[in-house]
């Protein structure tokens, strides 16, 4: 699984006008299921991303967690994350994995980051979606639930 977080002062998605999740200061992150993960990857994903110090300490060190913050997460399918880019001018995508294991996937990684304490808002799968966000940094990093290889 593929991951791409941004820290954020505030961040929204909507569907069809109607914001269906919504957060504070915290993470926005885009998750990408790809052929090939699994369940242990979701967990693994979602502790790791609530872990990861990328918030600002009192002498203004990224050293603090999404957990240790309070911060929130608002979490985004993106399956377009595990586009491949290097042939021709169209984005292949078939590294990524198909909806039904995707969405299975994108739930667990929810109840994951649920269980690490984190208040979790969420898009709709397979939906249109506008998301806003105040990119606070800015940071944006992409995680991998393992190495390539």
């Amino acid at each position: 699984m593929l991951a791409c977080i941004q820290r954020v002062s505030r961040a929204q998605v909507a569907v069809g006008g109607e914001v269906c999740g919504r957060i504070g200061p915290g993470l926005l992150v885009l998750v990408g299921v790809g052929r090939g993960d699994s369940e242990a990857d979701a967990r693994q994903l979602a502790e790791k991303i609530a872990g990861l110090r990328v918030f600002e300490d009192e002498q203004g060190k990224m050293n603090r967690s999404l957990v240790e913050t309070g911060g929130a997460m608002l979490v985004v399918s993106q399956f377009t994350l595990l586009g491949d880019c290097r042939k021709g001018r169209r984005p292949s995508f078939d590294a990524a994995a198909p909806p039904e294991l995707a969405e299975r996937l994108y739930e667990v990684f929810l109840e994951a980051a649920a269980a690490a304490g984190i208040e979790v808002a969420s898009g709709r799968f397979r939906q249109h979606m506008q998301v806003e966000l105040v990119n606070d940094g800015p940071v944006t990093l992409l995680v991998e639930s393992r190495p390539k290889g």
